[in-house]
């Protein structure tokens, strides 16, 4: 009866989790407007606590871990892990002298893994893939009238995976996850007259829903230094692939009521219904190391790039830049055996991450740079279960002031509740 209550109420959360993921909040990022939005990456609180440290990561600390960003890591899972997690951003925009600030908290996500066997375990889960939202004004004049153009965007992508990964021989760990990257992006442009109650005002609209699988390939290969130590190296990669589109257009004019500020429609100047297309994703790599002393401590970096500039919406070129990036960190674990302190149980994460965007404006490049922290707290467990609540903090900025530019400081917080249990093996008693 027991084990019957967990699977249920890991469906109940799942199926929670999946239309909260459909209806998902946005940020307010004038360079998420940008491609598919800001990439928010394939990284748990375990993860990004390291500044996003994954590809040379597989376990730590004495529990199973999910390390979605390399399936390879999949093999040493030895229990049934299940993780969910919430997170939190705080957002200051500034530009000149002016400055904004915005909150948005969501669920982050939900994935689970289960053994096969000793050397291989199967993951699936759903995280956010892209966050797609802004509101700006511009200001301008057409014959000495003023107007105002407003801009405004709403949506984002989620990821939903099925992964294996298993052991090949003593040191080398493969694996593979098939994704299906979902959602919609939705975009307005509207020209506004000031105080010119005999003009229309008019807006254009746009909405591309987009669907289509991914395939990510990821390798790692452990190497003794001695009984204690171990060196790995770890490769992940996603392939090219494309997405399917169906977008919707519609232009038309409108009068807002001042004194309430309700909007009346007026006129469709012209509609496109369900125009289909595609969307073509450049392949991406990355390559890290870890050096890791065995319930101790681990450092590692990762290098990552990707071909931005070969990305095509309906064949067109938007000419977004190449990328790249560095992360390099860590964790530290004091004593995983003491039992009157509890600090010294604790996992302590550091890190720190570099990437340079696909965004360019005004020919300057778009970078977002973080620091990054993280607690693993252990809760009290049983003997066949174990329990521990991940924490990271992120500090970081995207953009810059020069070039009439916008610079945007971050600070997120994300939450996640990690299980280690052995829910699929038979008991004799119940």
């Amino acid at each position: 009866m027991i084990k019957t209550q967990k699977y249920l109420l890991i469906v109940t959360i799942m199926v929670t989790f999946t239309f909260t993921a459909l209806a998902q909040s946005t940020i307010n990022s004038p360079y998420s407007q940008y491609g598919l939005g800001n990439l928010t990456g394939t990284y748990l609180p375990q993860n990004k606590g390291m500044g996003n440290l994954s590809a040379a990561v597989s376990y730590f600390g004495g529990y199973s871990n999910i390390n979605l960003n390399n399936p390879a890591s999949y093999s040493k899972i030895r229990l049934t892990t299940f993780d969910i997690g919430v997170g939190s951003n705080i957002q200051t925009l500034k530009k000149g002298s002016a400055t904004d600030n915005s909150f948005n908290a969501m669920l982050k996500h939900l994935v689970i893994a289960v053994p096969v066997s000793k050397k291989s375990a199967v993951s699936f889960g759903l995280l956010p893939y892209s966050n797609f939202g802004y509101t700006y004004t511009t200001p301008g004049v057409i014959d000495t009238i003023n107007i105002n153009y407003l801009y405004n965007g709403e949506g984002g992508l989620s990821k939903a995976y099925l992964g294996y990964g298993f052991g090949l021989g003593k040191n080398l760990n493969l694996g593979a996850n098939l994704s299906y990257l979902f959602g919609s992006l939705k975009d307005a442009r509207s020209t506004e007259y000031q105080n010119v109650a005999t003009f229309y005002n008019s807006r254009t609209e746009n909405r591309n829903g987009i669907g289509g699988l991914t395939l990510d390939l990821g390798l790692q290969y452990l190497a003794a230094i001695n009984e204690k130590t171990t060196l790995t190296i770890g490769y992940n990669t996603t392939l090219k692939s494309s997405l399917n589109t169906n977008n919707t257009t519609s232009t038309f004019t409108y009068i807002t009521n001042i004194a309430t500020d309700d909007e009346f429609k007026i006129d469709t100047i012209s509609s496109v219904l369900d125009r289909e297309g595609e969307i073509n994703l450049p392949a991406s790599h990355t390559l890290g190391i870890s050096l890791m002393k065995e319930n101790k401590w681990l450092i590692g970096a990762d290098f990552r790039m990707s071909n931005w500039s070969n990305y095509r919406i309906n064949g067109n070129n938007p000419n977004l830049n190449n990328t790249w990036g560095v992360s390099v960190g860590g964790v530290i674990v004091p004593n995983i055996n003491a039992v009157t302190n509890y600090l010294k149980l604790m996992d302590y994460r550091f890190g720190v991450n570099y990437d340079k965007s696909y965004v360019k404006i005004n020919n300057t490049e778009i970078d977002v740079k973080s620091i990054n922290v993280g607690l693993g707290l252990p809760l009290v467990s049983n003997r066949s279960a174990f329990y521990k609540i991940n924490v990271s903090a992120e500090i970081g900025s995207r953009g810059t002031l020069d070039n009439n530019l916008i610079k945007e400081n971050f600070y997120n917080i994300n939450l996640g509740f990690t299980i280690n249990d052995r829910w699929f093996q038979k008991y004799k008693y119940d």
